[in-house]
């Protein structure tokens, strides 16, 4: 494209950017976010296509302004507080939908491959859990107590390690994506190819039903998040990896951002799950009933607010 063309095609949205500067002080967040958003990517395109213009640099001290107003140093409201979880982080998963469901196939190819391994190998679930787990479970199993492993221990040092466990799995996943999304898909290839065999395990020891209510009991919430922060690790690395019309270094910065506000996201996810495991997961002697119910709760949880609400606040 011409530079004259370029300049006419988008000289009326400048100038009303400029307005924005201008009444930055009365602007909606999302109006100064937008406009900030659409503004570098002009500046990239310009930067590309036209590096010693006059429009380069009008539209980076635009680009400039805009910035010193949405990161100006201000005292937040506490309502904020309930903004981020309620608004921000739903319409980052908006933005993040195509990453969520990357994640979520490679997370359920690979389970599938572990089951499908641990079906044909019976000591598949060595390799991957190793000797000493294996052959605790399989004596548990033998004194009628499958899920012995979960009822060791304080219940509450247990709520600590698990939670503090599952937020540094999360993290790894999410920092995997420094390192191209690659990494991360690969992470998440390993937590499902494990599940994939330790679920199927159980069902080879006769104890299916029973592993499965006790394991997605926490498992919901603790699986889901592993694959939210797939998805932010992956939006990561793509940003490093596919730039567009941005600068590589702007667009991991951008992706690092929204990575990390989805990342966050999952904290409280990891410590009802943590919770759950530490004090629940053990009350094996619970009904049935009960324990769907707190899975079905979770499971309904998920869906509302990573595939529902984003949605819906989009719109």
């Amino acid at each position: 494209m011409k530079e004259v063309s370029f300049i006419r095609q988008h000289i009326d949205k400048w100038r009303e950017m400029e307005m924005v500067v201008e009444n930055a002080a009365t602007t909606s967040p999302d109006v100064l976010a937008d406009a900030y958003t659409d503004i570098t990517s002009d500046l990239a395109f310009a930067q590309t296509h036209y590096p010693q213009s006059r429009i380069t640099v009008y539209l980076n001290n635009l680009s400039s302004a805009l910035h010193n107003e949405i990161y100006r140093n201000k005292r937040e409201k506490w309502s904020r507080i309930i903004t981020y979880w309620t608004r921000e982080v739903p319409h980052t998963m908006y933005e993040a939908r195509k990453e969520l469901l990357y994640s979520f196939l490679i997370f359920a190819v690979s389970v599938l491959i572990g089951a499908v391994s641990q079906y044909h190998d019976v000591d598949f679930s060595r390799l991957i859990l190793g000797n000493d787990y294996v052959d605790m479970t399989l004596q548990n199993i033998e004194n009628g107590e499958p899920m012995a492993v979960y009822n060791g221990g304080d219940e509450a040092m247990m709520f600590l390690g698990i939670t503090v466990n599952n937020v540094y799995v999360s993290f790894v996943t999410f920092v995997m994506g420094v390192l191209t999304s690659i990494m991360t898909g690969f992470y998440l290839f390993q937590n499902g190819v494990m599940l994939g065999s330790f679920q199927t395990f159980f069902f080879q020891q006769g104890v299916g039903p029973e592993s499965m209510l006790a394991i997605w009991l926490h498992g919901t919430l603790e699986i889901s998040a592993i694959i939210v922060a797939g998805a932010a690790g992956i939006a990561m690395g793509n940003g490093w990896l596919f730039p567009g019309t941005y600068s590589r270094l702007t667009s991991f910065r951008r992706s690092a951002m929204r990575g990390l506000k989805i990342i966050i996201g999952t904290v409280p996810m990891f410590i009802i799950a943590g919770f759950i495991e530490g004090f629940f997961t053990r009350h094996t002697e619970w009904p049935t009933a009960v324990r769907l119910i707190v899975i079905l709760c979770s499971l309904a949880f998920v869906l509302f607010y990573y595939i529902w609400l984003p949605r819906k606040i989009k719109n």
